[in-house]
């Protein structure tokens, strides 16, 4: 009977003699301010670079995944690949698509809801209306109409191109502000008609978001039906790709492969012959970013790891000055009858303690340096779009705005369990060497 109490009152004991180390041990941190805060500046460097780079990472990571996701992760990009130039045809792209090659797309590939072709169709153009200014350098775009629902964009003023614009060839257009500020138009400047040189006069049905197809640049843009600018192009355009939509994010494979088998079949590509085109899929881009931002986060966490060692071998210093120092406390301690493991317990809660105190301070200053360094990195809602008018995807910055970013909750939890784990690690000598000190020589000690 008496060994059961005596082993239901141990919990109790064990929670009484931790409250007594902490106590004391913070009161020797109030005791030693400077000391103890010099103790703690490598640990405190250590996890505040660890901190803010996960959260710098994350937080870009998640700004550009939501843009993604914004967009649609159920896209697939069909284009060419890189396209050799054969001099022998004047210089023209060796490999571009006609604008037939999917007119049975969803006939044959039934995992898809939807399409659409979009080409790129130069730049450097004048655009005049009446005797306003002439817009200089204007690019010029055309595509069909069911890309403004699958990439979710719509117009800001007048009307977006629709079906009927398709399959008419109307001649009409979309524009951006950058042209209408150009041109000196009114603020709404539907029904007005501009001229385009060789593309002739078009009406201008609506305008649409500034920064949709720029890339993050400020450049006059028109946009007209893909039928009507294919319809007047005698050469091959200097970009040119379908988007599809599939019908669920769980159908992207089976789409893929669908879009593959029939491009090869449309493109008369035989058995083993290379490729002459891709499906990219957008979710794939997400998946990538992903990997790379973990990868990321890994590697610098292995190198900012190295502060927490330098800040551990500090701790583990300062202990054994601090074990020197209390010789004679130790001893008269050992004389009233501590034992051992509450002088080990007592050191190492301290060395702990000290080790959290450092965490804690590091994950303030990982908060500022993530705060500061988040107002000077570009919004990722510039960082990925395609451009119709060069083959590859625009990498402009964009516009700042990235502030706001907060340490995530495994970077909160990382620090305090490396911290309390260089504690644990780094106290261990010194509190062993404390808890094994003959209490009579200790009394000795001067």
């Amino acid at each position: 009977m008496q060994s059961l109490l005596t082993l239901a009152r141990l919990p109790l004991a064990l929670l009484v003699l931790l409250y007594q180390s902490m106590a004391l041990a913070l009161a020797q941190v109030r005791a030693n301010k400077v000391r103890a805060l010099l103790t703690m500046l490598g640990l405190l460097i250590g996890v505040a670079a660890v901190s803010s780079v996960i959260a710098l990472i994350d937080g870009m990571k998640e700004r550009v995944l939501a843009e993604f996701e914004s967009f649609g992760t159920n896209k697939l990009y069909i284009e060419p690949k890189w396209r050799k130039i054969d001099y022998r045809l004047g210089g023209r792209p060796k490999v571009v698509f006609k604008a037939n090659d999917f007119d049975d797309l969803l006939e044959h590939c039934p995992s898809l809801s939807t399409y659409a072709r979009s080409v790129g169709l130069g730049g450097g153009y004048e655009v005049t209306y009446g005797n306003h200014p002439v817009a200089l350098g204007v690019d010029l775009g055309g595509f069909d109409p069911e890309l403004q629902s699958i990439e979710r964009r719509s117009v800001t003023i007048g009307r977006p191109l629709t079906w009927m614009d398709s399959q008419q060839a109307a001649r009409v257009c979309l524009i951006n502000q950058k042209l209408r500020d150009d041109l000196q138009l009114d603020r709404d400047p539907t029904g007005e008609y501009i001229d385009m040189g060789f593309w002739g006069r078009v009406k201008i049905v609506g305008m649409v978001d500034q920064d949709w197809r720029t890339g993050g640049r400020e450049r006059p843009l028109v946009f007209v039906p893909f039928t009507y600018g294919r319809q007047r192009l005698f050469f091959y355009p200097l970009w040119f790709e379908c988007v599809a939509l599939a019908k669920s994010r769980e159908v992207i494979e089976d789409a893929k492969q669908e879009i593959e088998f029939y491009m090869r079949s449309k493109r008369r590509l035989k058995p083993g012959e290379e490729y002459n085109f891709e499906v990219i899929a957008a979710i794939r881009t997400i998946e990538e970013v992903n990997k790379m931002a973990d990868f990321m986060k890994v590697v610098a966490g292995g190198i900012v790891a190295i502060s927490l060692l330098v800040g551990g071998v500090g701790i583990m210093n300062i202990m054994l000055v601090s074990v020197s120092e209390r010789t004679r406390e130790i001893g008269l301690r050992k004389a009233v009858g501590a034992r051992p493991s509450t002088i080990l317990l007592q050191f190492l809660v301290e060395a702990i303690i000290l080790c959290l105190l450092g965490g804690a301070l590091g994950l303030a200053a990982g908060q500022g340096i993530t705060s500061l360094v988040a107002t000077f990195l570009p919004d990722a809602k510039h960082l990925i779009e395609y451009d119709p008018f060069e083959n590859n995807a625009a990498a402009a910055g964009g516009t700042m705005g990235a502030a706001g970013m907060w340490l995530p909750p495994q970077a909160i939890v990382v620090a305090f369990v490396f911290s309390a784990g260089v504690g644990l690690i780094f106290g261990m000598f010194p509190a062993i060497k404390a808890a094994r000190l003959d209490p009579i020589e200790a009394l000795r000690h001067e």
